[in-house]
């Protein structure tokens, strides 16, 4: 859950700042690619804790107790990260992003289903860990995949028909 108020808090501040007067921040969207920037570092950057074994422990089967997995899923975390903040990496970065988020999905299934502790508490229900997992997938599409608004291209205009005069 903490990774969900880190994203929602920072996207409110940010947005704030841009409607203080902070030019980057003043649209939605910006804001909100630089909370997600924000949520993969401080989520990456997790993975090299002591946080990690609680980590390992979500982890199936065979991949169980894996400190090589985590240590690589915060790395690829931290360089999705940093790709975002990169306009000629950020549409790669953002599809990498989504494709590591529902790569890492089966993990929290098995936590939840199998009701593995996360820090010493209960794991959070996958009836609630589902849509936020696909709230993050919808925001890093949004914020880095997805063109925006004013780059869709409009239907071309119907030409008008020529009138006959008679």
């Amino acid at each position: 859950m903490a990774p969900l108020f880190v994203l929602v808090i920072s996207f409110l501040l940010l947005r704030g700042l841009g409607s203080l007067g902070v030019r980057r921040l003043s649209s939605w969207r910006e804001a909100g690619l630089i909370a997600v920037v924000i949520t993969f570092l401080f989520t990456g950057a997790t993975h090299f804790t002591g946080m990690r074994h609680d980590y390992a422990v979500m982890l199936p089967g065979p991949l169980s107790d894996n400190l090589g997995i985590i240590y690589l899923t915060g790395a690829l975390q931290i360089a999705g990260a940093v790709g975002l903040l990169v306009s000629r990496t950020r549409r790669l970065a953002g599809i990498c992003l989504v494709v590591l988020l529902v790569a890492m999905f089966p993990g929290n299934v098995y936590a939840a289903v199998n009701e593995v502790p996360f820090r010493g508490e209960p794991p959070t229900p996958l009836w609630l860990r589902t849509p936020i997992q696909i709230f993050f997938i919808g925001m890093v599409w949004w914020t880095s995949v997805s063109k925006p608004l004013e780059q869709v291209e409009a239907p071309p205009a119907a030409s008008p028909t020529p009138t006959r005069t008679v």
